[in-house]
């Protein structure tokens, strides 16, 4: 589906819920030199950007509302997602005001590592914003700048998310954050609300800027770091081991004590190696969080060669297992003696060995992906809700996001 690792490695080759992504990347942001942020009292930056509604949106578009609310957001940050909520109560609270309330996603797709994707399911293109928002149900506008980012330089956001209010003149009267906390229940100061209470009544804004909180603006120049770390990817050795009965029956008892992806598949499973990248991509994003990904083929053991050329070729830097007997159905047993049946096989354990997700056939890549992130250990249980709920499953895109990611 996504396919996020092996096509760019055809062309050269934000965020942890857990805490274990880079701490820079979630922070207090203080301002850029290289990429100021509007200043206050300045003319609102032209924009002429698509939406997720399919529609191209400008800014003359808002001409008659007395207040345009500009909030930079992105799909991968988990302090983004923690406000996706308050976007749209935003917009539903104010529009009988007139206030209108714009998104726009300011990340270059492909200034983003795959290990900063550790707290999302998808990354930060067009198609899927519109994943997102299916999945969600959100209805506020949603904009993409992520191809150019001309509007994003124009307004200088820090971090995801930045709010800027202006006036009726498309004056600049605040810019910061939404409000004092990510965690919802320890929101104390509706900074913007505040904001656009006070343009609204006529009077002067009594706290014109805050520091924002959030993930870094993934900037076009960033993306040297990408290549760097897929190099990095691209060193690592591929290898593969026998496995006996026993390993079987202790990989099924998980006794690593992290939560563990396991995909039996084999060279001549045509739907095994076509949902090989996506499994592989999926461990390359939340291995920082105590997260495996064992693979085990079913093929002979007299195919070794085959099955380690195929390794190499999708670059499974995981953990890969190949079956030491030609006796099938007693390695399979070993591992779960209900299983009766073909490849793919495909089973989630946490840490504990409890069974989160079971398929035999073909994944749905982003079911999975959500099931992991909705049980994943984190610092704060908020994470893991978000992807409690929502759609169980949402289409995929057309496209090949290692590319465009």
């Amino acid at each position: 589906m996504f396919g996020l690792i092996l096509s760019l490695w055809l062309t050269m080759h934000s965020v942890a819920a857990g805490g274990q992504q880079d701490p820079a990347d979630v922070a207090p942001t203080p301002p850029s030199a290289a990429h100021p942020i509007l200043a206050l009292g300045s003319q609102a930056p032209d924009f002429s950007l698509p939406g997720v509604d399919g529609k191209t949106h400008k800014l003359a578009d808002y001409a008659s509302s007395p207040v345009l609310v500009v909030v930079f957001m992105c799909n991968h940050c988990p302090i983004a997602q923690m406000y996706e909520e308050r976007v749209q109560a935003l917009t539903d609270d104010y529009r009988d005001k007139r206030v209108a309330v714009v998104a726009i996603e300011p990340n270059d797709p492909k200034a983003i590592r795959i290990d900063e994707l550790d707290s999302s399911d998808i990354s930060d293109t067009l198609d899927e914003m519109k994943i997102r928002f299916e999945y969600k149900h959100w209805r506020y506008t949603y904009l993409y700048d992520g191809d150019t980012q001309a509007v994003t330089r124009a307004y200088g956001p820090q971090a995801t998310p930045h709010v800027f209010v202006f006036d009726k003149d498309r004056k600049l009267r605040y810019e910061g954050r939404m409000d004092n906390s990510y965690r919802k229940e320890m929101v104390k100061t509706q900074d913007a609300r505040n904001a656009i209470d006070a343009v609204l009544a006529g009077r002067e804004v009594t706290v014109t800027h805050t520091g924002v909180f959030g993930c870094s603006t993934k900037w076009a120049e960033k993306s040297a770091q990408r290549v760097a770390a897929l190099h990095k990817i691209d060193e690592q050795p591929i290898t593969v081991d026998m496995a006996t009965a026993d390993d079987l029956k202790k990989l099924r008892e998980n006794s690593s004590k992290r939560m563990t992806l396991i995909s039996f598949w084999a060279t001549w499973c045509g739907s095994c190696i076509d949902e090989f990248a996506d499994l592989e991509d999926t461990y390359l994003m939340y291995k920082v969080r105590d997260f495996d990904l064992v693979t085990v083929s079913a093929n002979m053991p007299d195919e070794k060669e085959g099955v380690l050329r195929m390794l190499k070729n999708k670059r499974a830097t995981s953990k890969n297992l190949l079956f030491n007997s030609s006796d099938t159905e007693a390695l399979q047993k070993a591992f779960d003696p209900t299983w009766e049946s073909a490849v793919p096989y495909t089973i989630l354990l946490d840490a504990n060995g409890k069974v989160l997700y079971k398929n035999l056939g073909s994944v749905d890549i982003l079911e999975l992906r959500r099931t992991i992130l909705a049980n994943m250990p984190s610092d704060y249980i908020g994470f893991n809700r978000y992807w409690q709920t929502g759609n169980a499953k949402s289409a995929t895109p057309a496209v090949d996001s290692r590319l465009a990611d």
